[in-house]
């Protein structure tokens, strides 16, 4: 077999592979580690992921200590599998893919994957992470009509046809479909993963084709559920973090000392990441998570109580937390925010009212409104100069960035916004000077907001300034996110504010899903993207040409088979993007705070995102450390 590009080079770069010599490495005991359990030699997979931290730009670290951090609601526990960021694949800092639980994936004509495990590799509670973990959640799981009656996910999906799975022994599996599958790597890497494997051991005791019938139907009971799908729903808990019973791959696991204000995580004993001295990572001991009013918590990391926080926290609160680091010893580090655009407006382009839709789908008055905003006096006044007026659309880091993306049409031009205003016959205007839509309306936009960010109600307030100017009225409607949602599909909405493109670093490798109509909470074009979700079941076929090209563009990169093809794919959709003024962005490059207390190895500048990023975990919060320990 052939392996891919995409995988070269694996030991020359950031990771690196054990390869067992005698006496090359030589595993340290692991401090904290519970009494009762193996050495780490034996706790370890016969060839452990090693990393030389000399080669990622970080420090050798010690073992130990207590983490604490935030967090505004008890479900906020997941993001202790987000942070952590163990992946089949995953990201580096360099946004390359690269094997991380796997040992070794190869790809054949970019539709063939072999994906071979870590010898030895154990789950949390120690038995043996093998091929069966993915046969039982393909075969027993996936496929089972009553856990999971939706299907199967599209990044499963080829022409509406599924893989062909194989074990090819203990410690590979394939997937095979007939025409290449771009998505199926990129998903792995996700901030929320498939998690394409399960416990076994653990959860067929739950499942009607092996466990015990009595012992399903008492926890039944126990667990006040009618049958044993939903018992088994509700222990297979991979991504939430509630279930403390349930094996992990990942750093730290759950443990049942905490309760829902105060969620105590611990070291996995049987983690396969190690440094270049044998110790075994995390670092770090513990992690608990303290769950506070999310207001309070700007206030809160500033009193010191928290060793690591950026969730909760915005630009708006860099001022108040650096006049606390003198007395509370912490830092305030700056990291990129890899949003598209801080702020978006988002015309509606499936607006149900005609008048509307007419007027937002005319490219004229998108180009208007964005040529009538001051981007530059929203950063000044907003971000203090420091961040960067553009369209909403990639960032400079990522390899897709051109200059025109980012500035076509997003200059301040009133001038010119009026005279395409005019040209498109919005010339009666009421005795303020406010314009008159086509049927006597004034050219009021009612724009709605979500009402969770501070920084989108002031920006609307300061774009309706210079709206004003060109007889165009703009009220801010204070929502909630679903209501919104819910009004986008039932094409109530006009125009909402709302952060722009999660992913503003993207390579050619990274399915362009967020910039095509795909999915139904996308507020632009919710009924489009409800049509394209579901093959044309529910919502509306797209009436709008630059619409159906995207389709056709994210059609065609789902069927790529070489990062050129799908490279020049990307590059055609920005385009169209930064032509049409789909959004219209204000701001980007925005500074995210992160303050780190007594902790070593956390990047000075890095980025942050939910996809790709992790938020943490694409700078490895595994080898976090604590300088001092007590």
């Amino acid at each position: 077999m052939k392996t891919s590009g995409l995988f070269k080079g694996v030991a020359a770069a950031i990771l690196i592979s054990w390869a067992g010599t005698a006496g090359a490495f030589t595993m340290t005991p692991t401090p904290g580690i519970a009494e009762g359990l193996p050495p780490t030699s034996e706790r370890a997979p016969v060839d452990p992921l090693v990393t030389d931290m000399t080669e990622i730009g970080r420090t050798t670290g010690k073992q130990g200590g207590e983490l604490r951090t935030l967090v505004g609601r008890t479900k906020d526990a997941r993001l202790i599998n987000v942070w952590g960021y163990a992946r089949l694949v995953g990201y580096t800092e360099d946004l390359e893919l690269r094997p991380d639980i796997l040992k070794d994936v190869q790809v054949e004509e970019g539709r063939i994957f072999t994906l071979t495990l870590r010898r030895g590799h154990k789950w949390s509670d120690g038995h043996p992470f093998t091929s069966e973990d993915f046969r039982f959640w393909f075969e027993d799981v996936l496929t089972n009509d009553a856990l999971n009656p939706w299907g199967m996910p599209s990044f499963l999906l080829v022409d509406g046809q599924p893989p062909r799975f194989e074990v090819i022994d203990e410690i590979t599996v394939r997937y095979t479909w007939d025409k290449p599958n771009p998505l199926f790597l990129p998903e792995l890497a996700k901030s929320r993963p498939p998690f394409i494997y399960r416990p076994a051991h653990y959860l067929k005791q739950f499942h009607e084709n092996y466990g015990d019938p009595q012992v399903i139907e008492d926890m039944t009971a126990t667990y006040k559920v009618r049958s044993w799908a939903p018992l088994f729903n509700k222990l297979d808990d991979m991504y939430n973090a509630r279930n403390s019973e349930l094996p992990s791959l990942q750093p730290w696991v759950l443990t049942e000392e905490g309760d829902d204000r105060r969620i105590v995580f611990t070291r996995n004993p049987y983690f396969h990441r190690f440094d270049s001295e044998g110790q075994q990572l995390p670092y770090i001991n513990r992690v608990v998570m303290t769950v506070a009013d999310g207001k309070l918590i700007p206030a809160k990391t500033q009193a010191g109580e928290s060793d690591l926080q950026a969730r909760n926290l915005s630009f708006s609160d860099i001022s108040v937390l650096k006049r606390g680091e003198a007395s509370e010893g912490y830092k305030t580090n700056l990291w990129l925010s890899t949003k598209g655009s801080q702020v978006a407006l988002l015309p509606n382009l499936a607006v149900k009212d005609s008048v509307w839709r007419e007027l937002n789908q005319d490219v004229r008055f998108r180009h208007a409104l964005s040529l009538g905003i001051d981007r530059n006096m929203i950063n000044k006044v907003l971000y203090f100069g420091l961040a960067h007026p553009s369209n909403d659309t990639v960032l400079e880091m990522s390899p897709l960035y051109k200059d025109d993306y980012a500035k076509d049409w997003a200059a301040f031009d009133p001038e010119k916004a009026n005279a395409l205003l005019d040209e498109i016959g919005l010339v009666e205007r009421r005795n303020d000077g406010t314009r008159l839509l086509p049927d006597g309306r004034p050219l009021e936009i009612i724009i709605e907001s979500s009402g969770e960010s501070r920084a989108q109600d002031d920006a609307i307030e300061l774009v309706a300034e210079t709206w004003k100017e060109l007889g165009i009225r703009a009220f801010l409607k204070p929502s909630q996110r679903d209501t919104i949602r819910n009004r986008a599909m039932s094409g109530d909405l006009v125009m909402a504010v709302w952060s722009g493109f999660e992913n503003g670093v993207p390579t050619a490798d990274m399915p362009p899903v967020d910039y095509a109509p795909t999915r139904g909470d996308f507020l632009s074009w919710a009924p489009w993207g409800d049509y394209y979700e579901t093959d044309g079941q529910s919502g509306e076929k797209p009436d709008w040409a630059p619409a159906n090209r995207l389709m056709e563009l994210y059609d065609a990169w789902l069927a790529s088979s070489t990062k050129e093809e799908r490279a020049q794919i990307w590059h055609e959709m920005l385009q169209i993007h930064a032509d049409e003024t789909i959004h219209i962005g204000l701001v980007n490059q925005v500074r995210q705070p992160v303050v780190v207390k007594g902790l070593s190895n956390v990047p000075e500048t890095g980025i942050y995102g939910w996809d790709p990023g992790s938020h943490f975990g694409i700078h490895r919060m595994d080898a976090f450390f604590f300088t001092e320990q007590d």
